[in-house]
């Protein structure tokens, strides 16, 4: 009787996969094992061809929700097995090669128990199955087994080990199976330090009093699944600048979290894609239209239009919600750009000050994994924070990299992600924070050490960023010097534009594509900063052939946040300071300009000191919010000034030129390369301000203009260079309006354009691409 070794790999452990290997083994009349071990699940059968032939399909079309299966491959043996039965047997420990999942939302199934007076998971808060709950946050080592995880604390119950060790049930070896007899609990304390009781508020539980807590106004931190979070009534003024204040957190948008869909349509519009989104397995913050924002306290997301909603993707918050009728914030439990707390002792240190109560458990939390956020565009998920419900979950290389040796890549210094490069995957960590705060840092190179752990991972070269300053190409450079593995430096820009590729399968030997970067900045082969770049590249090396007009970052850093410094540095560029002095002195925007320190600015440009030239469209952004009053003097965050000129467009102007024709925008040539020159779109922009143009209609034009000039110097390149496919890629172009602006333009020329969606177009999906490129040297060198 024919018998066969069937090799499974993807995310396949944690997820109910055995018991269902199990189940379609037994439905097809086979005998054999099945088990976990370091490379995946291991199935052995013996039985008739067809049979086999059959169960392995069943296998493909019949996965369980969080299942992914990645490669399965066959081998045939002589012997049969001498198995009586199907059987699923231990997990074996040998050379990891298998993937985490990441942690899930709250099943269906789960959510009706713990709201059923007649099941024995009624209220708890910690209720899971193998379709949902913990899972990256709560692992060790592998295989995902309950020794190696944090539920290893808690020894399981008769009625949870019966359900547990039942393979037809839901239960069957979820490793974080618990209930109110075995397992962790949670408990209300006041951050004062004086007793509290649910007596207090007449409540159900503890949990339960969080809900009465919110609903007059106190700030209670929340201990959840992966972190711990600090929350608020949304809708009360008071709560949520109360929270700014003591988190210092003062312009940034909140999270939001609200009980149902059904809640979150009262405040913005959903469609189907969006509501898919809400309701999956990943259960992120989803980027919403507004609609009606004087419903909520006007500091949630000051010069928004956009809120970020998710549902509760955890018992406990089902539960606190229950009775809630109305959003709350629901935001990282940490300072200001520090990393998220995750221990009970560290949240009541550093949070004792910010939270009235906190509500803890004692199920430790590993992995600190921040919430995911993302969005639809064009009926398209584009993630823009790609960690809780998606790290670690392999990314599958296109063809021509699976045989490259383990690489490590560092990221970025803003937004950071680092990426583990093995036999045809990546695996890409969850967001890590900007790594110029230390605690960041810090964490960084904890969740680098545990990956590295959990995985084996024993990199044979590392990647890392050009530029000299980034943290986190220091601790590359150390790590590869102590190791003494070679070293690749991948620039910034080739590293966006590689990530894009990688994402959309484009194969290793493929054409160069035209990638347009566009962000903040980054550190350009020639040592000067870029951020608007037109490259024309594949793999392994790039040809810079278009860039905007650099300009200077009056101050540095100062520049990122003072967007006024960036606007008088462009009119400076274009020359036409005097001209504003003479013909527009009555403007605000020269009226303010007047007031600085001009001269001293002036002798900085003059000197080069501390002004270096940069080709940014990220700065450009921010120069015009300025000229038109947005956050013209200070920001708190980088880019705010540019989101919110994003929000004032006027969207119904975008497709009539009448209302808001397009700016203009120079081309020139010089040194080899071509440049776009924002000159005459601020004579133009100028002239509306005289007229007294709406700010929201100056904002369409300018957004417009953009995506024209953008596409236009495509159409010039493309009269020189063998173009058919363009990557648009860098935080820039988390900018909806020119993204779907620059999309359809350049379909219409009949270009296929590739955009971000499995990760970051921002510096989170910058680590995959600088992977990528280093495995594709590596291949060519070979």
């Amino acid at each position: 009787m024919p018998t066969e070794e069937i090799r499974v790999r993807g995310t396949v452990q944690g997820v109910g996969f055995r018991p269902t290997v199990y189940r379609l083994a037994k439905a097809c009349g086979l005998r054999g094992d099945v088990c976990n071990d370091g490379q995946g699940v291991l199935i052995r059968v013996s039985g008739s061809e067809e049979a086999i032939t059959k169960f392995v399909a069943r296998l493909q079309t019949e996965c369980p929700p969080l299942a992914r299966i990645n490669e399965l491959t066959r081998i045939s043996y002589k012997d049969e097995l001498k198995f009586d039965n199907f059987v699923i047997s231990i997990s074996v420990s040998n050379a990891i090669n298998t993937e985490i999942t990441p942690d899930a939302a709250t099943c269906p199934q789960c959510q009706k128990e713990i709201f059923d007076p007649f099941s024995r998971f009624y209220r708890y808060p910690f209720t899971n199955c193998t379709h949902c709950g913990p899972r990256v946050s709560i692992i060790r080592a592998i295989p995902y087994d309950r020794c190696n995880t944090s539920m290893s604390a808690f020894t399981i119950c008769p009625e949870c080990a019966k359900e547990y060790h039942d393979v037809e049930n839901r239960r069957f070896h979820a490793q974080p199976v618990a209930c109110h007899v075995c397992g962790p609990s949670a408990w209300l304390e006041r951050a004062d330090g004086k007793s509290v009781t649910a007596s207090m508020f007449s409540m159900l539980d503890d949990v339960d009093a969080v809900c009465t807590l919110l609903q007059k106004g106190e700030i209670v931190a929340i201990k959840g699944l992966s972190g711990i979070h600090l929350a608020c009534d949304a809708t009360q003024e008071t709560a949520v600048q109360k929270l700014r204040q003591r988190k210092k957190r003062y312009h940034k948008p909140f999270a939001l979290m609200a009980r149902d869909i059904e809640i979150i349509e009262q405040y913005c519009t959903v469609n189907a894609k969006e509501k898919e989104l809400l309701r999956s397995s990943a259960a992120p913050i989803v980027l919403l239209q507004a609609i009606g924002k004087n419903l909520l306290a006007p500091s949630v997301a000051s010069g928004q239009n956009t809120l970020g909603f998710m549902l509760p993707y955890t018992p406990l918050h089902h539960l606190i919600l229950r009775r809630m009728n109305r959003p709350i914030v629901l935001t990282s439990g940490n300072l200001a750009d520090e990393p998220q707390c995750i221990d009970n002792e560290e949240a009541k240190e550093k949070l004792g000050t910010i939270a009235d109560y906190f509500l803890f458990h004692n199920r430790e939390i590993i992995n600190r994994v921040d919430d995911s956020v993302a969005r639809v565009i064009s009926d398209k998920i584009q993630i823009i924070r790609r960690a809780r419900g998606y790290a670690p979950a392999s990314i599958s290389l296109p063809s021509g990299f699976h045989d490259v040796p383990q690489i490590l890549a560092m990221g970025s210094e803003l937004k950071n992600t680092f990426c583990l490069l093995r036999e045809g995957e990546a695996i890409l960590s969850q967001h890590l924070g900007d790594l110029e705060n230390a605690a960041a840092f810090n964490a960084y190179q904890e969740t680098l050490n545990l990956y590295l752990n959990l995985f084996e991972h024993q990199p044979e070269i590392i990647a890392i960023d050009k530029h000299p300053e980034y943290l986190s190409s220091k601790l590359g450079n150390e790590l590869a010097n102590t190791n003494q593995i070679p070293i690749h430096q991948i620039q910034h820009h080739h590293a966006h534009i590689a990530a894009c590729m990688a994402e959309n399968g484009i194969p290793l030997d493929s054409p160069p594509v035209l990638g347009i970067a566009l962000d903040g900045l980054g550190y350009g082969d020639d040592g000067t900063l870029w951020g608007g770049e037109f490259l024309l590249a594949d793999y392994r090396k790039f040809q810079r052939l278009a860039t905007f007009k650099p300009v200077a970052m009056i101050g540095g850093e100062q520049a990122i946040y003072q967007p006024w410094r960036n606007t008088y540095a462009q009119l400076i560029a274009a020359k036409l300071w005097d001209d504003c002095r003479k013909q527009y002195a009555d403007l605000e925007i020269v009226k303010f300009l007047n007031k600085k320190p001009l001269n001293l600015l002036n002798q900085l440009m003059e000197k080069k000191i501390n002004s270096p030239p940069a080709s940014s469209v990220g700065r450009l952004f921010d120069a015009v919010a300025a000229a038109i009053g947005i956050y013209r003097d200070e920001c708190s965050y980088e880019g705010q000034a540019a989101i919110a000129l994003e929000a004032i467009v006027d969207v119904s102007s975008l497709n009539n030129d009448k209302e808001a024709p397009i700016y203009p925008f120079n081309f020139s040539f010089s040194d080899s390369i071509y440049c776009i020159d924002p000159r005459p779109m601020w004579q133009a922009l100028l002239n509306d301000l005289q007229q007294q143009i709406p700010q929201s209609v100056i904002a369409a034009k300018f957004h417009k203009g953009l995506a024209n000039a953008i596409v236009e110097m495509v159409k010039h390149l493309s009269q020189k260079n063998l173009i058919n496919q363009v990557a648009l890629t860098g935080g820039v172009f988390q900018n909806c309006i020119l993204l779907e602006q620059v999309t359809k333009r350049l379909q219409t020329l009949g270009i296929k354009v590739l955009i971000h969606s499995l990760v970051p177009a921002n510096d989170g999906g910058l680590s995959l691409g600088q992977a990528v490129i280093t495995a594709a040297q590596l291949i060519h060198k070979c």
